[in-house]
């Protein structure tokens, strides 16, 4: 157990330890350091006598070294925190994606940091006691290394108290411990009570009476874009060369996410409830505001070519659109652009109201090459790998900065769908990123962190409005609204008002100003 306890802190905890020395360094913390790694030692032998208590030692040992190298590597590399959110994100994620994430670092890392000591574990000559005798030096152990735990803290309890208090986000880099207690949260609150009953938002939804136009609205829905990653936002590469030639585009420079990660910011930009009172397991069960446009008359389309609607269209038609069976334009992976196949032919057997929502691969990590067509690679060399490590920071932005040139194109085609259908509707187009990436500042890669203190390079996404000629979007009084503070909690009120519904709510609910005003100059309604 000692043995096991002081290679996971070794070989798993480095992220740890590297920001445990950023704030308490070696000159003059040296007993406090190495204080907090015995007691960290101890720490990992009490866990493992507990779980000792209820599964055999070999079976231990090898299923914790296992996982604390998998957890490890991600923790390293990425600077990844694996939290209850980050749990339900790895069990929504499709082969695809998941594939992405295998490379040879994590076999060889977890080969050798892994599974090599755990068969070194499960072949060693340990002697078997009687079940009861067993047990009582597994219960021994346990005791000493609490006691051990006391004397490292009694030893240095002024820093030990400041370290708990002024630095809490250091336990989500203790591995495995926190992982471990992450899966239990999630565990419990999956199981937690029966399935709750659904819940309706509002009653009666009617269109203004001096509306007698058709809306057909196309939102997009980006993935893993950071703002300042866009030339619109003042970025020194030219990566929205087609929409900065395009007439009427509203961008919106200062939106904050309501996630980190796509399982919480897409339910929750569709969602009455907005960031803060947001709740991703009752969100499944609650009226979004597809949901009342549906009721209202809209036809509602979801077209995928991600992961999933993460409940969002769950009673709407969704489509996916990661299978060559569906999508038409397909190569390494099936791409973005195969969404607008067959969608004029959507658009042309409906005469009524429109929404249109096409959630993109777009900037997915870490295998930003495979994002776009090798046309597309404008910034070179790119990196080629989904092992960042083996790239320069420069090769990563390429990498991702030609993946936002391949959205950007994207996002033009969808413009010219929409102006092709500017006699029958009035059309606009909704460009809404998800959440954010990091890409390699301060050691941290990819995204998913708490919201808490997760850098602005996670939550700083992109807004991006085109007002179609016939639409009711007041192009140059909307243009006032553009560098005001914003976030995803606007995007139900917007399109609200899009489709001109007037509600009879069941509860009252906070109001968050739409993107845009309108032409007739009224208030929003």
């Amino acid at each position: 157990m000692v043995l096991i306890a002081l290679f996971l802190a070794c070989s798993g905890n480095i992220k740890f330890f590297e920001h445990v020395m950023e704030i308490y360094p070696w000159s003059g913390n040296a007993v406090f350091l190495i204080s907090m790694f015995l007691f960290f030692c101890a720490f990992l032998v009490l866990l493992i006598s507990m779980f000792n208590l209820i599964l055999p030692f070999r079976v231990v040992g090898g299923v914790l070294l296992i996982f604390a190298s998998i957890t490890g590597y991600f923790s390293n590399q990425f600077g990844v925190v694996i939290d209850r959110d980050m749990i339900h994100n790895l069990l929504e994620t499709n082969a695809s994606e998941a594939l992405d994430l295998i490379n040879f670092g994590i076999v060889f890392h977890v080969g050798l940091m892994g599974v090599l000591p755990a068969v070194l574990v499960w072949y060693a000559p340990i002697k078997r006691e009687k079940w009861l005798h067993d047990k009582r030096f597994v219960l021994q152990t346990a005791l000493i290394s609490l006691l051990f735990m006391v004397l490292c803290f009694g030893s240095n309890s002024a820093q030990y108290t400041s370290a708990v208090r002024e630095h809490k986000n250091l336990r989500y880099e203790i591995n495995p411990v926190y992982p471990i207690y992450s899966i239990g949260r999630y565990v419990h609150k999956a199981i937690k009570g029966d399935q709750p009953k659904f819940k309706m938002i509002a009653g009666d939804v009617t269109r203004q009476e001096d509306d007698v136009a058709h809306e057909l609205v196309i939102v997009v829905v980006g993935e893993a874009v950071r703002a300042d990653h866009f030339s619109l936002n003042g970025y020194s590469r030219e990566t929205n060369p087609r929409l900065s030639k395009i007439k009427q585009v509203l961008n919106y420079s200062q939106v904050s996410s309501c996630g980190t990660a796509t399982a919480i910011s897409v339910p929750c930009m569709f969602s009455f409830s907005g960031r803060k009172d947001f709740d991703r397991s009752s969100a499944k069960y609650t009226e979004n505001v597809l949901d009342i446009l549906k009721k209202s008359g809209v036809t509602v389309l979801w077209r995928d070519n991600n992961s999933s609607s993460k409940g969002v269209a769950n009673r709407i038609e969704y489509v996916d659109y990661k299978s060559p069976d569906v999508n038409p334009v397909c190569d390494v992976e099936c791409r973005d652009i195969g969404m607008l196949s067959g969608l004029q032919e959507f658009i042309d057997a409906h005469q009524e109201d429109i929404l249109i929502v096409l959630h993109q691969m777009g900037n997915h990590g870490p295998a930003y090459y495979k994002r776009y067509p090798k046309a597309f690679e404008q910034f070179k060399p790119a990196c080629q790998t989904n092992e960042l490590s083996e790239c320069s920071k420069s090769e990563i932005v390429n990498a991702y900065d030609n993946a936002i040139l391949y959205t950007d194109y994207f996002l033009s085609e969808v413009i010219g769908l929409l102006k092709a259908n500017e006699k029958n509707f009035e059309t606009s187009m909704f460009y809404i990123g998800d959440h954010g990436e990091s890409l390699g500042e301060n050691g941290l890669y990819l995204h998913g962190m708490p919201y808490m203190f997760a850098p602005e390079a996670q939550t700083h996404v992109p807004i991006i409005v085109w007002a179609g000629d016939s639409s009711d979007i007041d192009y140059q009084r909307s243009l006032s609204l553009t560098h005001a503070p914003n976030s995803h909690d606007t995007v139900v009120h917007t399109l609200l008002e899009t489709f001109e519904l007037e509600i009879e709510y069941h509860e009252k609910l906070s109001f968050h100003p739409p993107l845009f005003y309108r032409k007739s100059g009224d208030e929003p309604i």
